[in-house]
């Protein structure tokens, strides 16, 4: 694994727990996690339980011993990391977003075909993807439940930038991030309802703002984190964005909204997603991870309602591996879900999801998302994936 601050930490939980939960194919082995600060590296290899440790990448790119790679870095790096990793012959997991610009997303895409016709396999980690209830709620609208989709509603409300005097961190620079709000919880949302309805976006008109445009200057330190905080001196520039809002056409024709912002004081992770249909409606919250709500409109009109759906039972995606019915689960597991899919599609030789192609696509979103910001709201088309890449 290269990186070991939040996603680092978090990966490795998934990594520690596969294996002890779900019968796989394959049986991970954590041999070594790499940053660029070998005291900070050190402490991390031990305390998330990694065999060894190392400074450069690059050495663990060309080691026989080591047949995946888990990229939890700054985008910054997550394109030369990658495409090194699958040129050198190991199977790439990469957090999402897939890079920090399309041609970056593209140079991947092409790494990993290539990669591919030699048996290498690469996946991007939207997590929400694997939260049972987001599954159900797939499986629901896939199976016409929800009849034709009309609406879809999605939200990614956070507060941590709220204070002005908050520092000029790595995600609020476009040089290390790609883009703020966008492309760091907008992309959960545009993969979740993509993913969820089955549909792609097609065009999109957008507004985004920055309302704080300078902040405390922080040395880092070699991590690039808050770890190697050191002190302050001075302001520099925010050159992301704080919040996004943008409407959406569907390809199935469905209007669909959008709101990603790290400004909604008092939200912590509020991620919320509607879906509405001719025939019912569901709808997913976050901060209510274990339930789904669903309104049937074939019932009678006399029962008709939201039923809140407790989605614990073995029935439900993934959870005959986990506790009795009616135990619910956290955030971390969507990681380690996560990790089966990926052990589950490396032992099979089966391709995994969402691929470096469907990542490509919701790069190609966020792209025209900040197209359409930049140029007054206008209306703009969604550039197609190439279609031997889509299919």
């Amino acid at each position: 694994m290269v990186g070991y601050a939040f996603m680092g930490a978090v990966h490795s939980q998934a990594w520690r727990t596969v294996n002890r939960v779900f019968d796989l194919p394959l049986r991970a082995r954590m041999t070594a996690v790499y940053g660029r600060d070998p005291a900070r590296v050190a402490e991390a290899a031990g305390r998330l339980g990694w065999e060894g440790y190392g400074t450069d990448w690059r050495e663990l790119v060309a080691r026989d011993d080591i047949d995946a790679v888990d990229v939890c870095t700054p985008g910054d790096s997550h394109a030369e990391i990658a495409i090194a990793a699958l040129d050198a012959g190991k199977h790439v997991l990469c957090e999402k977003p897939l890079a920090n610009s399309v041609p970056e997303a593209r140079a991947m895409v092409a790494a990993a075909e290539r990669a591919r016709a030699n048996g290498q396999l690469s996946m991007c980690g939207f997590n929400y993807r694997r939260v049972p209830a987001v599954t159900l709620m797939r499986q629901l609208v896939a199976s016409g439940r929800l009849g034709e989709i009309r609406h879809v509603r999605a939200a990614y409300l956070q507060d941590w930038i709220v204070d002005p005097q908050f520092p000029l961190v790595w995600r609020l620079r476009r040089e290390r991030a790609g883009s703020g709000a966008l492309g760091d919880i907008g992309a959960h949302i545009i993969d979740l309802t993509q993913y969820v309805t089955g549909q792609l976006v097609t065009g999109v008109s957008a507004i985004t703002e920055t309302f704080v445009r300078r902040r405390p200057l922080l040395d880092e330190g070699p991590a690039g984190g808050l770890a190697g905080a050191t002190g302050t001196a001075g302001t520099g520039e925010v050159t992301v964005d704080d919040a996004a809002v943008f409407v959406a056409r569907l390809a199935g024709g469905a209007l669909a909204t959008y709101e990603a912002t790290r400004f909604a004081t008092g939200r912590k992770n509020a991620l919320r997603v509607e879906v509405n249909g001719s025939l019912g409606s569901v709808a997913f919250d976050l901060e209510r991870l274990n339930e789904l709500e669903f309104y049937d409109a074939t019932r009678p009109a006399a029962e008709r309602g939201f039923a809140t759906v407790l989605v614990t039972e073995p029935e439900h995606p993934y959870l005959s591996a986990w506790w009795p019915a009616g135990h619910i689960i956290g955030y971390e597991h969507s990681f380690t879900h996560e990790m089966r899919d990926f052990l589950a599609a490396v032992g099979t030789g089966a391709d995994p999801h969402p691929s470096f192609a469907d990542a490509l696509q919701v790069q190609l979103v966020l792209a025209a998302v900040a197209g359409s910001a930049e140029s007054g709201s206008s209306w703009t088309e969604v550039e197609p994936v190439a279609a031997e890449l889509a299919a």
